[in-house]
């Protein structure tokens, strides 16, 4: 690493793989020299880091990194770091950092407050419980409650989503790895769920009886076949049908007496300027 300019577009290339915040760090560690010498060129290049992408980014990954080496104090507050931090607009990054950190709390601590911190910012608080998915509150609440039947239940109503997060990560996964994984009794019961969830459409994939390897497929429709195409046609005349529907509505109350009226009262209110004379339709 030659310039400051480098150590800028590493930190803006960085990924959420783990081998590149390592390889990041060890060339940090190389240009510590360097980058004293030119520490007064800094100032000019603070612009073209973005808060909310590049810190938020690199907190988070380091929060990964910690669960993984099972630090989970530091990793709550990194987590906390990053869902305490100022933001205008909600964010990914955010989203994904509340749900590992919901996770952690009841990992480290045994139970998760979803009030946050008067500093962290209204719009994280206002949206961060609704951008999670339900599944993560479902659990925080079951596990707070200190009912195992209610874990339990929480566990068993989201295993089928588990299972089908598992054919988006491998290509081939055994059985025993499977009941492990999804925490089933046993390789027999894995198999009864895969071949449930192959039946029903939810995944593509083969078991091989020798093995006991799940080799997982990708979706074998083309959309060429002649069901599909009718599947197509129908569902387009379907939404035809509903925009004639929903234009047929809007012409109508655009010319309801009793709706012009109370619209006229309301623009007495107000400036009349900052309305159209005539209601505008609503087409598709």
């Amino acid at each position: 690493m030659d310039s400051v300019e480098a150590v800028v577009a590493q930190i803006q290339g960085l990924s959420s793989n783990g081998a590149d915040i390592q390889h990041l760090h060890n060339q940090l560690k190389q240009a510590e020299e360097r980058l004293h010498s030119q520490s007064t060129q800094l100032s000019s290049f603070h612009d073209q880091l973005d808060p909310s992408k590049h810190s938020l980014g690199y907190l988070y990954i380091l929060g990964m990194i910690c669960i993984g080496q099972e630090r989970f104090r530091k990793a709550l507050e990194l987590l906390h770091n990053v869902v305490t931090a100022s933001m205008s607009i909600i964010n990914t990054i955010a989203v994904e950092a509340y749900k590992k950190y919901i996770l952690v709390s009841l990992i480290h601590h045994g139970h998760f407050s979803t009030s946050l911190p008067k500093y962290t910012s209204s719009v994280a608080q206002r949206n961060l419980k609704s951008y999670c998915q339900q599944v993560y509150i479902e659990l925080a609440n079951s596990y707070s409650t200190g009912k195992i039947s209610e874990l339990e239940a929480c566990v068993l109503a989201n295993r089928e989503r588990f299972e089908i997060r598992l054919t988006q990560t491998y290509l081939a996964l055994s059985l025993q790895d499977i009941a492990n994984t999804v925490q089933l009794n046993s390789p027999k019961e894995a198999e009864m769920h895969v071949l449930q969830m192959i039946q029903d459409g939810e995944i593509f994939a083969t078991i091989n009886q020798k093995d006991g390897m799940v080799r997982f497929l990708e979706d074998p429709e083309q959309y060429k076949s002649c069901e599909m195409i009718e599947h197509i046609d129908s569902s387009i005349q379907r939404i035809m049908g509903l925009s004639k529907k929903l234009t047929a509505i809007d012409e109508h109350i655009s010319s309801d007496a009793l709706y012009l009226a109370k619209v006229g009262r309301e623009r007495q209110q107000f400036d009349f300027d900052d309305f159209d004379t005539v209601p505008q339709k609503f087409n598709i």
